[in-house]
C-alpha cells in the first residue's frame, strides 16, 4: 500500500505540476512514480533533470540504457521499474524471454552487452565499486573508458527512482513483470 497519495497535475504543489506536464509529454501520461514524486518538486526535478542530461547528453541506445535499469532494478528488487523498464525493453527490441534474462543476470547472445551491464549490476550491488574483472571484460568487449563513465549516471538515475518507490511504496500502473505476478 502506498504511503502517500498520486498527484495529478491539478494537484500537485506548486512547481509540481509543470514538472508532470512536462514528463506527461514525455512519457504519454502522469506515472505513479512522478505523481509521487510531485509531493516534492525538488525530488521531482532532480529526476528529471537527471534524465534530461541523459536525453541530451547520453550516448546508449534505448536497449543498453533498458538493459542497465533492468539489471539495476532486480539488483535492488523494484517491482514498480522492473515492471515499467520491462515495458520499454520490449519497445527497445527486446524479447520478454530477453527482459528476464538481463534481471535474473544471464549475459544472452550479446557479449558486449552482457559486459556493461555486469558492470552496471555490480555497480548497483556493491555500493558503487565494480571489480577489475567486471571492468576489464567490458574494456576487452569494446567499451570506453567514455561509455564505462557513463554508466555511472544510469546507475545513478535508476538507484534514486528504485529506493523513492521502496520509500514511498509506489503502486503499480505498469503491467507487473514476468516473475513479479502475485
Amino acid at each position: 500500500m502506498p504511503r502517500i497519495p498520486v498527484h495529478t497535475i491539478d494537484t500537485a504543489p506548486a512547481g509540481g505540476g509543470e514538472i508532470l506536464r512536462r514528463l506527461e509529454k514525455r512519457y504519454g501520461r502522469v506515472l505513479n512514480i512522478h505523481g509521487g514524486m510531485a509531493h516534492s518538486p525538488v525530488v521531482l526535478e532532480t529526476y528529471a533533470a537527471i534524465t534530461s542530461a541523459i536525453a541530451e547528453h547520453g550516448t546508449f541506445d534505448a536497449r543498453t540504457r533498458e538493459a542497465i535499469a533492468l539489471a539495476v532494478g532486480a539488483v535492488d528488487a523494484c517491482d514498480y521499474c522492473q515492471s515499467a523498464h520491462t515495458v520499454s525493453a520490449k519497445v527497445a527490441g527486446f524479447t520478454e524471454e530477453e527482459t528476464v534474462a538481463i534481471r535474473h543476470g544471464e549475459p544472452g547472445d550479446d557479449a558486449k552487452l552482457a559486459a556493461l551491464v555486469q558492470v552496471a549490476r555490480e555497480v548497483a550491488g556493491e555500493v558503487g565499486e565494480a571489480s577489475d574483472a567486471a571492468w576489464d571484460k567490458a574494456v576487452a568487449q569494446g567499451w570506453t573508458d567514455t561509455e564505462l563513465t557513463e554508466v555511472f549516471v544510469h546507475v545513478a538515475v535508476n538507484l534514486y527512482t528504485n529506493y523513492f518507490n521502496h520509500y514511498v511504496r509506489t503502486d503499480l500502473d505498469v503491467p507487473a513483470a514476468p516473475g513479479l505476478e502475485g
